[in-house]
């Protein structure tokens, strides 16, 4: 069983209102960012290659290394093995993200089984190819698989916007935010849209592509 799908904006203005019930601050939190986006993706590796992409630099680097991909036409897996190391890194991928496109390439995951399996399962899957950690995988799911009950707690901004949002004294960890995410569930995946919506009101600049 995959549990919910996120599909339309409907979907996204359901977890909303069920998040809102049960917690005055996210009601807060939608009072200034308005309703959440959908953030649907496509599935697949040029999917997955864009989350390797945005690993740990800001949302407007990954958008500019992205935009010389796809002009250089080096978003496919038989382009990035092909490709030289030289044509990656002027697109802007460090020595390292080459790595992991072309181990990404290299994996031939079954992308069309993943949209059947159960959330954990596809981060499991997902996690055996080098370079692609639990954040990636959460993201994927989020984001290009829809499911609705995916949080991604090891994100910076969610961390940081859940310190803001709810007074914490501290950034809370991974497993901390984690632990408070469980209190969301079935609509983690909106409380993670919730959180970088207000991330975005909050600090006047994007958490996540």
């Amino acid at each position: 069983m995959t549990g919910r799908i996120i599909q339309t904006h409907d979907c996204v203005a359901e977890g909303a209102e069920w998040l809102a019930a049960r917690e005055p601050r996210f009601a807060r939190a939608f009072e200034l960012t308005g309703p959440l986006p959908l953030r649907r993706r496509k599935d697949g590796f040029e999917a997955l290659l864009d989350a390797i992409v945005s690993q740990q630099v800001s949302v407007a680097a990954a958008d500019a290394i992205w935009r010389r991909l796809k002009t250089a036409r080096l978003t496919g897996p038989r382009k990035v093995l092909w490709a030289s190391d030289e044509e990656l890194r002027a697109c802007g991928l460090s020595r390292q993200k080459i790595r992991y496109a072309r181990a990404l390439a290299a994996a031939r995951v079954d992308f069309r089984a993943l949209r059947d399996v159960p959330d954990e399962d596809v981060i499991a899957t997902l996690v055996e190819v080098p370079g692609i950690g639990r954040w990636t995988a959460e993201i994927y799911a989020m984001f290009s698989l829809g499911r609705a009950d995916v949080f991604a707690p090891g994100d910076l901004a969610l961390q940081e916007s859940a310190r803001l949002l709810f007074d914490l004294p501290a950034r809370p960890t991974e497993r901390a935010l984690r632990a408070q995410a469980e209190a969301w569930s079935p609509w983690r995946g909106v409380a993670a849209r919730a959180l970088w919506a207000y991330y975005r009101v909050a600090k006047e600049r994007e958490g996540i592509r």
